[in-house]
């Protein structure tokens, strides 16, 4: 699966920006589209993952309540609302697949998008 992420930007602390994963096929039902993020002198982290076929969503404990996965089948596309941003949400955003949450055995790391979190 190729996917592609973007919609990143500068952005206030306390605001919100919403980022976008696109597929270029149609992702099956069993593969789970996860959201990652990795900080400069950070490891990469996943914060977000919805499987597929049923829309189960998971979330990293830090983002839990702020942000919100979801997709959209017609556009084979996977959106992160994120809301209430700290500056610690300040990171290069990747999207991956995989059939395991969290997982990215599915999809090669592309360029990511940059969210800078001001204070």
């Amino acid at each position: 699966v190729q996917l592609q992420a973007s919609g990143g930007g500068l952005v206030q602390a306390g605001g919100s920006l919403r980022l976008s994963c696109a597929a270029s096929g149609r992702p099956y039902s069993s593969h789970v589209i996860g959201w990652f993020r990795q900080a400069p002198g950070k490891e990469r982290e996943c914060v977000a993952a919805i499987r597929w076929g049923s829309g189960r969503q998971y979330y990293a404990d830090s983002v839990k309540g702020r942000f919100t996965i979801a997709k959209d089948s017609a556009r084979s596309s996977v959106y992160l609302q994120m809301t209430s941003l700290k500056p610690e949400d300040t990171a290069i955003y990747y999207c991956a697949a995989d059939t395991s949450p969290c997982g990215s055995s599915l999809s090669k790391w592309g360029q990511g998008t940059l969210v800078t979190v001001s204070s």
